[in-house]
């Protein structure tokens, strides 16, 4: 069977029209620090599937809080596994959707090269006039920071010196712009493929905090989205993984 030129436009048109139909929007809340990876894979996602993402960043703590307040957020990617089981636990989620999506990393880090040596000794030394760390109470990298200090005994002699973000994000700019010599962020910020970007870190072991498990969910608004179940099935899928390890995180 041959198309004529004709034919050929109305099929090729009908084909984008069914294309366009399908295509639908989805808004989700990131946790700061998955910022660059996000939006790689949503890049990735619109080219692959025809849905568009409307992403926003901010704090895990923020986020459960506008969430609760009627946000129009679809997608939830956390910064911590309790805030998705929380807002499960309270009916606010699509049932079975909720899964780990990253395993995060925190690392001291100071923007200047060979200020922080591959040990964290510089933290003992305790030489430095600002430390910089995310707000514990809403961030999750931020409460992480906390238990690094507490392990190794640190907490009161470097409390004068600490500097809270509102996020992981602030207080990496805190850190980047040399209002603080060094600070406590998110591997996936200064790093990519295994190596740091810029600067000078200690990659902190995690037996120093607890685990930081980033856990993704649809949320209530979503139920219907199909570009939500998408994404989602998509963050599971070969392209994405390979992005978020690329990043430094673990799955």
């Amino acid at each position: 069977m041959s198309f004529s030129p004709s034919r050929l436009f109305v099929a090729l048109s009908a084909g984008l029209i069914a294309c366009a139909a399908q295509a639908a929007e989805v808004q989700i809340a990131v946790a700061a620090n998955f910022t660059a990876p996000i939006k790689e894979i949503a890049a990735d996602f619109e080219k692959d599937t025809g849905h568009k993402v409307i992403a926003s960043f901010g704090p895990t703590g923020g986020f459960y809080t506008q969430i609760q307040n009627g946000a129009p957020f679809e997608v939830f990617l956390s910064a911590d596994d309790t805030t998705p089981e929380k807002l499960e636990k309270e009916g606010a989620t699509v049932p079975g959707s909720r899964f780990t999506y990253a395993i995060g990393k925190l690392v001291l880090w100071s923007a200047k090269p060979g200020y922080v040596d591959d040990k964290g000794e510089v933290l003992k030394k305790n030489a430095f006039k600002h430390l910089a760390i995310a707000n514990p109470k809403t961030a999750p990298y931020g409460l992480a920071a906390t238990q690094v200090l507490a392990k190794l005994g640190l907490s009161e002699a470097v409390k004068p010196k600490l500097v809270e973000g509102a996020n992981i994000a602030q207080a990496h700019q805190f850190v980047a712009t040399g209002n603080a010599e060094l600070g406590f962020v998110a591997l996936s910020q200064v790093s990519k493929d295994g190596k740091l970007t810029e600067g000078s870190g200690w990659t902190v072991p995690a037996s120093l905090h607890d685990p930081i498990r980033q856990d993704a969910v649809i949320l209530a608004k979503g139920k219907d989205n199909p570009a939500a179940k998408a994404l989602v099935d998509y963050l599971k899928g070969p392209k994405a993984t390979k992005v978020i390890k690329a990043y430094g995180y673990d799955l």
